[in-house]
């Protein structure tokens, strides 16, 4: 298989938090917006989707991957985060295409 990474609009990081690391998600949460040009999701306290537990999902642009995510991987302070591109196949982004940092959890992919 040969796709061009042309077919990838963009990235989705989950930013995966319980009610002991929700300081630590705020924390993040605010230096990503002072440090880089994505957009935040609402706060879900809740499982929602495929998503396990409690999260936020941050945009962010490919020309931007290549800085984000190293960043985040030194910077998440011990919290899991789900890493995707945006393909337009919601399922093979969450569950092939997918970039754990931290520990991985197990996606609820019947929601696709």
């Amino acid at each position: 298989m040969n796709r061009p990474i042309s077919n990838i609009s963009g990235y989705h990081a989950h930013v995966y938090y319980t009610p002991e690391t929700r300081a630590d998600a705020e924390m993040l949460r605010h230096a990503l917006d002072k440090n880089f040009d994505v957009t935040l999701g609402r706060w879900h306290d809740n499982p929602i989707g495929p998503h396990p537990i409690a999260m936020y999902q941050v945009l962010f642009r490919s020309e931007d991957f290549g800085t984000l995510v190293p960043w985040l991987m030194i910077n998440r302070n011990h919290l899991n985060i789900l890493v995707h591109p945006e393909t337009g196949n919601d399922l093979e982004d969450h569950a092939e295409n997918a970039l754990w940092l931290g520990q991985t959890l197990n996606l609820d992919l019947s929601a696709f």
